[in-house]
């Protein structure tokens, strides 16, 4: 079975070296890149299954090669780890908001790193669904094909927010917890990062477009789908 394989986009050499090193030695093949322009032809090239990035680069920054990433045709689905020094929650919540599907604050521990990888990547080959798809007025999931349509015509989700969407509706009726879909979308809890559920739901509501009210807000405890 081939190894998966991460680009690491970090201009500290240390850093990068640690990372790959974590990396390899985790069973992953690892690629690097020191700045904006490196890790956009890289990406383009290999097709890594996953971009860790740091947002402080020299060239394009960060957000830019993120944003560039998410509007290519073959690399809107790469799923993207930001790792940045930069832990404000305005930062996180644009980062998240680009389409990134996670962000670790530095100084970070390896270990976690790998965890939260680990966890991005299983998103992206979920378990089979007990029935291929489920639909409601114009609204069709195919769990199959990991397709969504809204009025017959196909919206683009990320990784993320397809598991996101998958999880409210195999559970629709029942109120979610943010710790539940973290643990169940995500793959861990974190105390801290219940903000990236919510940032996660208002994109998916943008998409739904006339759908959006599916996904109910139960305020101080979690969202419910309607449906």
């Amino acid at each position: 079975m081939p190894k998966e394989t991460i680009l690491i986009v970090e201009d500290d050499t240390d850093i990068r070296d640690l990372l790959a090193y974590n990396l390899r030695s985790a069973g992953f093949e690892a690629l690097t890149a020191a700045d904006g322009h490196s890790a956009l032809s890289s990406a383009r090239q290999h097709h890594p299954d996953l971009v860790i990035l740091d947002l402080m680069i020299p060239g394009i920054d960060g957000l830019e090669v993120c944003r560039e990433l998410k509007r290519g045709r073959e690399t809107s689905t790469m799923p993207i780890i930001m790792l940045t020094a930069r832990g404000e929650e305005l930062d996180r919540i644009v980062g998240l908001e680009l389409g990134a599907d996670d962000y670790v604050v530095k100084p970070f521990s390896p270990r976690e790193l790998i965890l939260r990888i680990r966890a991005v990547l299983r998103r992206l080959n979920p378990e089979r669904e007990t029935r291929a798809a489920w639909s409601v007025d114009g609204l069709r999931l195919d769990f199959e094909a990991h397709r969504v349509t809204v009025d017959e015509e196909e919206i683009a989700l990320t990784a993320t927010e397809f598991k996101l969407l998958s999880d409210l509706v195999r559970n629709r009726g029942k109120v979610r917890t943010r710790d539940q879909l973290l643990d169940s979308v995500w793959g861990y809890r974190f105390e801290g990062y219940a903000r990236t559920v919510d940032t996660h739901v208002r994109r998916l509501r943008q998409k739904l477009g006339d759908y959006s009210n599916c996904v109910e807000t139960i305020r101080g405890v979690g969202y419910r789908f309607k449906g």
